[in-house]
């Protein structure tokens, strides 16, 4: 495992996008993380890992730092941008109350878009929805700046039926504000890019990686049958690591060849219901083999 390379989890991987819809506690989440082997955890749903008084101490109980969570906002508007500042303000309570001894591994606010209902219903089709890009970019700068004072970098991520998903719309976004890049290998595939190119041309920018592997072949069935991005998601295009199309070893070689610092996060994203726990900690026991087996 790399020195300078962490390997954290996510409440993604196990269908929670809500606290209070989880088929574990967070208790019995970050013990069984810490137990397959993982080093730290995203925060998922602000709340369900816990609160300000007491995500410090649960993380402390298990072994696990902080890599980050995810914030979307409203940047197509200033009115909904105006209005979403409670939630980044109430994030950055949390990641700011976790202690965190090496600076390089302290958690990434994870600037994101909101779902675009027209791409949510067609992933992977890129065409723009973004009418204002300079309104658009300044309020990403002024997201970013805000963590900034708050003492975090943020990185953003962009994301499968999202107002930010292809390799054209990551660079427009780079080119107008001076945000890090959190690069998702399963998102940006399943968009038409290519990860490993991206890895080496936004290299100075990339300051959070999230791992996943991903399957053109399934997420084309979904459309084909006229499914949306949560079809998707059901349909398998996110599969367990080494099993889709994306080839591990090559990410991992690119990641040291271009000397990346910080948190890989494993993705995995699992529909919201089911699947049992049992069989969903067994796939992270998987990914995390088979992502050492790549070289971390």
């Amino acid at each position: 495992m790399s020195v300078n390379i962490r390997v954290a989890n996510a409440p993604v991987n196990f269908g929670i996008y809500a606290a209070d819809r989880a088929p574990l506690t967070a208790t019995e989440l970050l013990s069984a993380l810490a137990e397959a082997g993982y080093e730290g955890i995203d925060s998922g749903p602000i709340g369900y890992l816990g609160t300000v008084d007491t995500l410090p101490g649960r993380l402390a109980d298990a072994g696990l730092a902080l890599a980050g969570g995810w914030i979307d906002l409203r940047y197509g508007a200033e009115d909904g941008f105006s209005a979403d500042q409670a939630g980044l303000e109430a994030a950055l309570d949390v990641f700011t109350a976790v202690p965190v001894p090496d600076p390089v591994f302290a958690p990434r606010p994870t600037l994101a878009c909101p779902d675009n209902a027209e791409r949510m219903a067609r992933p992977g089709i890129a065409y723009g929805t973004v009418e204002d890009w300079a309104g658009f970019a300044a309020r990403v700068q002024r997201a970013a700046d805000r963590c900034r004072e708050r003492g975090l970098e943020p990185v953003f991520h962009h994301h499968l039926g999202t107002d930010v998903e292809s390799a054209q719309e990551v660079e427009k976004l780079l080119e107008a504000t001076d945000v890090s890049l959190c690069l998702d290998t399963g998102h940006l595939y399943l968009a038409g890019g290519d990860p490993l190119a991206a890895l080496r041309d936004w290299a100075p920018r990339i300051k959070q990686v999230h791992i996943k592997d991903a399957s053109r072949e399934a997420m084309e069935r979904t459309r084909a049958a006229g499914g949306d991005f949560a079809q998707a998601v059901r349909d398998g295009a996110f599969p367990v690591l080494g099993t889709g199309e994306i080839e591990m070893t090559e990410v991992v070689a690119v990641l040291k060849e271009t000397g990346y610092t910080g948190w890989a996060v494993i993705e995995q994203d699992a529909p919201e219901t089911g699947r049992e726990p049992a069989g969903l900690l067994a796939d992270q026991r998987t990914n995390r083999e088979a992502l050492r087996k790549a070289g971390l």
